[in-house]
């Protein structure tokens, strides 16, 4: 019989064609057992089994059954991920104290930015979409109440519904909306001292009826203020995305972001580098107009996951200016296919798998 080692050695060689990873490292093989002539391996996806995962399971059946078919009974199942009540009846139980989370919410992320202009809440749109395209129930909480841009992100003008004291947000392409551009008109300055706007903030946790999500997305004003204290202390967070551009005056800020999530006990999930580099739609050569890879060395230092680089595109700026994200605008764009794969990275590691 082949030994424990052996069997994952080449375990290691069966990839999840959507991460390009093996399933080894992503976390997949959930049980393996050894013994009265079978080898029974589960793997255990962080999504729902669709064809294509279930080809991966298919991919390590064949290559255990190549290396021990004379050895051994070949077993392979392959499993979705744990329901969410599971997940969160686990969350909840070790989270006695502090911030408490929100009712039916799987995941809490912050999306945030040491600086503004950076990007962030582009990201967070596409990434909000993104992980709705894959299948998941997701909300998109505006918590930039000085400059809501959301509703613009999203081709939204309508109101909230109201009723018995709770606020029932908008909907629009796949993902459930909450702003403070829904509730003003849009030239309205909001000239509020610290305290009303976390205030205002506090409504939106508390009042807010979002149901059943797998993921609640947050995008915080840039900076580290009044705002991003309050979330911290009312709500428990699966972790932030820094959203960053390669030159160093923004890097600078993303060391003070991740030294304030730090402070908060907040994971940093990972960083972005937005605006890493431009392609000419005409020549096709690639220009760096902010420098390169700052955001990838900052994780590396950091010590926590580079999610991705996007590029600085004519087709992201227009699609928020429209009001239909690019990754609905343009699925089959390289800016789209980029806010896939850090969507799907992103669901990984939340799911603990990487």
């Amino acid at each position: 019989m082949p030994t424990k080692d052996e069997v994952m050695a080449l375990l290691s060689l069966v990839e999840d064609p959507e991460l390009q990873r093996n399933v080894v490292d992503l976390g997949y093989v959930e049980d393996l057992r050894i013994g009265n002539g079978t080898i029974d391996v589960t793997l255990r996806m962080s999504k729902p089994v669709t064809p294509l995962r279930q080809a991966v399971g298919d991919d390590a059946k064949a290559r255990l059954q190549d290396a021990f078919s004379s050895a051994a009974e070949i077993n392979v199942d392959v499993v979705g991920p744990q329901p969410a009540s599971a997940q969160r009846a686990a969350r909840q139980s070790a989270s006695q104290k502090g911030p408490g989370p929100l009712p039916g919410i799987d995941h809490i992320i912050a999306v945030a930015s040491g600086k503004g202009g950076v990007g962030k809440s582009t990201v967070a749109t596409n990434l909000a979409v993104a992980l709705a395209q894959s299948g998941a129930s997701v909300g998109l909480l505006d918590t930039d109440v000085y400059g809501p841009s959301i509703p613009t992100m999203m081709g939204v003008d309508e109101k909230p519904g109201f009723a018995d004291g709770k606020v029932y947000p908008v909907h629009a392409h796949g993902v459930s909306l909450m702003s403070m551009g829904f509730v003003v008109d849009e030239e309205d300055a909001m000239i509020w001292r610290g305290p009303m706007a976390s205030g205002a903030i506090n409504q939106f946790i508390t009042d807010v009826v979002w149901g059943e999500l797998d993921y609640l997305i947050l995008d915080l004003p840039p900076g580290t203020g009044d705002i991003q204290l309050t979330i911290s202390q009312k709500l428990s967070l699966s972790g932030s995305i820094i959203v960053t551009t390669p030159q160093e005056v923004a890097l600078a800020d993303v060391r003070r972001a991740a030294r304030m999530f730090a402070q908060v006990d907040i994971p940093v999930l990972g960083i972005v580098e937005n605006m890493s580099y431009f392609v000419c739609p005409g020549c096709g050569h690639r220009e760096e107009i902010f420098a390169h890879g700052g955001g990838r060395a900052s994780a590396e230092k950091m010590g926590v996951p580079f999610l991705g680089e996007l590029p600085l595109a004519y087709g992201v700026r227009a699609s928020g200016d429209i009001g239909i994200p690019v990754v609905i605008s343009e699925p089959e764009s390289e800016h789209a296919k980029a806010f896939m794969r850090i969507a799907a990275q992103l669901s990984e590691i939340l799911a603990g798998r990487v």
